[in-house]
């Protein structure tokens, strides 16, 4: 198995020089396509509620990710408190949303990565890591110190800036974004983003572009994309769209986790949501096979079915 993109970078001293350039941009952040412009190392918090310390709400192995992911042992994930996105039917509002989590030190950071190796995870799975790039980088960094040598994974919904993925060349390994939304209105409505097929195109094609499609030794992910996209009830996902992009724009290739995991959540189960009734019930069989021929017309065959690589 190869050794992880980050290692090199490293051992050349080019990884400290990312982390100061990353850092630099907490003066007045502009780390997601909200650009607030708040200098974080001075307190400020922006749109995300994020300040100079990463925010975590919990850590450990993870049983519940891709099986490429998982392996035997685990996918060592690190789950980030706040969010760039605010989805009405959010199923991990209380971290997202409500911001429950604990502030602590970069070096903590790295602390709990090398934990993660001691215990066998297979990688460091980072979730929902945008407003927190710098400390993410300045963990990594004393993490490799100590001897860190697994993959890295950058678990996020797509609201990226492509300026800001371009920081992580050569750091992250797998790069898992999610392919909400066919079209802008969807993402606006239901995940107050603004331009965010835009902002999630350009991300996942440097993204692709870095790292390519997925590379999987002796049934674990090593390199790559991981590209998900959730089925909305209703069609309201327009992902049509999203696998004719992927399929025509990124690699037929592409591992693409179909997901049909849908339940009401958050704002979802309130009566005066405003939601579409769809939103108020689980999706439905009928919907997910739709979807799924859908991604196979397209062209799309690595993944598609919940659970991994289809047989």
């Amino acid at each position: 198995m190869p050794p992880p993109s980050y290692r090199r970078l490293y051992e050349t001293g080019d990884l400290a020089a990312r982390v100061e350039q990353a850092w630099e941009i907490l003066r007045s952040c502009t780390l997601c396509p909200r650009r607030c412009s708040i200098d974080r190392l001075q307190g400020e918090a922006g749109w995300c509620g994020s300040r100079d310390l990463p925010k975590v709400a919990s850590f450990g192995p993870h049983f519940c990710e891709e099986p490429e992911l998982v392996g035997r042992n685990g996918s060592g994930t690190i789950f980030f408190s706040n969010c760039t996105m605010r989805c009405e039917y959010c199923q991990n509002y209380e971290i997202s949303q409500c911001g429950r989590g604990e502030e602590i030190r970069c070096d903590d950071l790295a602390r709990i990565m090398l934990a993660l190796q001691r215990q066998g995870c297979h990688n460091i799975n980072l979730v929902s890591p945008t407003h927190y790039v710098p400390q993410i980088l300045r963990a990594l960094l004393a993490a490799a110190e100590g001897g860190l040598a697994i993959p890295l994974v950058y678990n996020t919904g797509g609201y990226d800036l492509a300026e800001t993925i371009r920081l992580l060349d050569g750091i992250v390994d797998i790069y898992m974004p999610d392919a909400k939304y066919g079209s802008d209105d969807a993402a606006r409505r239901f995940s107050h983003a603004p331009h965010y097929t835009r902002y999630m195109q350009e991300s996942i094609r440097e993204m692709h572009r870095q790292v390519g499609d997925l590379e999987v030794w002796d049934g674990l992910a090593v390199r790559g994309l991981i590209i998900r996209h959730l089925v909305l009830p209703g069609g309201y996902a327009e992902s049509r769209e999203v696998f004719r992009f992927v399929a025509d724009e990124i690699s037929r290739d592409s591992y693409l986790n179909l997901m049909d995991q849908y339940r009401p959540e958050w704002h979802a189960v309130l009566r005066e949501s405003g939601l579409p009734a769809a939103f108020s019930r689980p999706l439905n069989a009928a919907e997910f096979e739709e979807a799924l021929g859908e991604a196979r017309a397209a062209g799309l065959w690595r993944g598609l079915a919940p659970g991994g690589e289809e047989g």
